[in-house]
């Protein structure tokens, strides 16, 4: 008799190593405003140094090796054949337009198998360089864990070229069980989908070949591990292989949420279900209301719940200046009772971030724009990258410093300064970092179409040349002036005061020393609660102040 696997959602391990690290958000040709694909991806770990991936093109003899290293550990898992022919890549997008981003959502722990070969980020990588085409991509990542075994946790991939979109679920078969059960379903060209480490793919369409694909036993290894009993019209990947609970909804599932009701207010409803109140599921898409562009994708990467009840800038948990940040863990005991603190889609764990946009009428070389930044989205910007390029600028290379060593030249570090010094006093620092932000913001689109139009009278290889070299001078650029802003608020706001201004110089007389200070103190709410806390903090009233004069 079979014994049916015990639940243990493997996230919960993740809250405490990772806080549930991932967002993707993925946008079909006809839902954006120009005809392009998007997906978007925030790699978010404690453990992940923000640096920008990049492999050559090459040919490769009869029967080279490869070796598989795991992506998030190091360790040495084994070798695979070699391709004869891999392609460039750079970040998570090759020079093909095809990119791929992922969430982690972890499903059944017995299903991990640790002998394996194969790794979710080896997967990615591997594919870039052997993929010209989504489909291909999904086949090739599908056949490698056949052949070789599958040692990750459950993942949900967002895989797209210029022309569709896909999420491809994968979940291993556990130890001595080679391979992976696995559903992929292309997302509608008007629509709009995401996923945020929690498997989202229900009921699958078995009929529909040309978009949805499937291991051919997905449902009768439920079966035989006693994880479904029903007819195959019922199965749900998602409900089978990664149960929701509780926090799977108001953590993994309500980032899927506040996209979904920023493009569409009808989606705004499911609030319910992000809180557990009620159990119809969120659809895998949903048609936007109006039509979305780059900005828009990396608008909604710096998402923090602004505008519901859900914002992080509210509430006790963001003191007294309304800060975004909450400490880890994910979760915590007050009384012998968990809670959970909101878990948003800008996070300050993120080690990198992107917009993947990708555009069918164009040369691939010039096709594929790679948005390309790190740390906290809500204070970063994102550096068009085209996938043809072939050098990894200085600020973003994994050679130039780590988690472990500073580098001052390092844009993982330049940024992290001032995205930390921020969080102390974030609604006055913050108001500075998006204005800095907003005209880089500005200066990289125009850039971009600017870009477009030159590299359209270039050779392919004189365009790879330009474009290369615009990565690293944009990327470089953008580092030295984000250095800047950390000095310019370091010296505005030096222990907790406030230096005043005016034309954009700082207030000074001659001895460049400031005539005042402003001290702005807390707010007058916060005083309240302070009060409440030590009433013994009392002086005097502001009518004895003024009977005593």
């Amino acid at each position: 008799m079979n014994k049916k696997i015990t639940f243990t959602f493997l996230s919960l391990l993740l809250s405490i190593n990772y806080a549930f690290p991932c967002t993707n958000f993925l946008v079909g040709k006809n839902a954006s405003t120009d005809g392009s694909t998007f997906i978007t991806y925030a790699a978010d770990s404690y453990f992940l140094f923000g640096s920008l991936h990049h492999s050559q093109a090459a040919i490769y003899p009869e029967g080279a090796m490869r070796d598989i290293y795991d992506w998030d550990s190091g360790k040495y898992l084994g070798e695979i054949k070699q391709a004869r022919q891999t392609y460039n890549v750079i970040g998570n997008m090759n020079e093909h337009q095809v990119c791929i981003g992922e969430t982690t959502f972890g499903g059944l722990e017995e299903l991990v198998d640790t002998t394996a070969i194969i790794d979710y980020g080896s997967l990615i990588y591997i594919a870039l360089e052997r993929a010209k085409t989504a489909r291909e991509a999904i086949k090739i990542m599908t056949d490698l864990v056949a052949e070789y075994g599958y040692c990750s946790e459950g993942e949900s991939f967002s895989i797209a070229d210029p022309n569709e979109v896909w999420i491809l679920e994968m979940v291993g078969k556990g130890a001595g069980s080679k391979g992976a059960v696995w559903v992929a379903q292309r997302i509608p060209d008007d629509c709009v989908s995401a996923h945020a480490n929690q498997a989202r793919i229900t009921q699958i369409a078995f009929s529909d070949k040309e978009n949805c694909m499937y291991a051919p036993d997905v449902v009768e290894f439920a079966r035989k591990e006693g994880l479904f009993s029903g007819k195959d019209s019922e199965f749900s990947f998602s409900d089978t292989y990664n149960p929701l609970d509780d926090v799977a909804l108001r953590v993994c599932e309500a980032r899927v949420w506040v996209f979904f009701q920023a493009v569409n207010p009808d989606m705004y409803k499911y609030i319910s279900y992000v809180k557990g109140q009620t159990k119809e599921r969120m659809p895998l898409w949903i048609k936007p209301v109006t039509k979305l562009s780059a900005q828009n994708m990396k608008n909604f990467m710096r998402n923090q719940f602004e505008g519901t009840e859900f914002d992080m800038t509210d509430g006790y948990g963001a003191g007294p200046f309304h800060t975004k940040l909450r400490h880890s863990p994910l979760t915590y005991f007050v009384d012998s009772v968990e809670y959970t603190h909101d878990r948003p889609v800008a996070t300050q764990q993120t080690g990198f971030c992107f917009v993947g946009q990708m555009r069918s009428w164009l040369p691939d070389y010039v096709g594929g724009i790679f948005w390309f930044g790190v740390d906290d989205a809500a204070s970063s910007c994102f550096v068009p990258i085209y996938c043809c390029t072939n050098k990894v600028p200085w600020c973003f290379s994994n050679d130039n410093g780590s988690l472990l060593e500073y580098s001052s030249t390092s844009a993982f570090w330049v940024f992290n300064q001032v995205a930390n010094f921020a969080y102390g006093k974030y609604s006055f620092m913050q108001p500075e970092i998006v204005k800095v932000q907003q005209q880089w913001d500005t200066h990289f689109n125009e850039l971009a179409s600017e870009l477009d139009k030159t590299v359209s009278t270039l050779s392919q290889k004189d365009a790879q040349k330009l474009l290369t070299e615009s990565a690293i001078k944009q990327s470089e650029d953008l580092t030295n002036a984000w250095r800047k802003l950390g000095e310019y608020l370091l010296v505005k706001y030096l222990d907790g005061n406030v230096k005043a201004e005016k034309d954009g110089k700082f207030v000074q007389n001659e001895a460049k020393i400031p005539p005042t200070i402003i001290r702005p103190g807390y707010p007058v709410e916060f005083l309240r609660e302070m009060v409440k806390e030590r009433p013994d903090f009392r002086i005097k009233s502001k009518e004895e102040l003024e009977n005593r004069e």
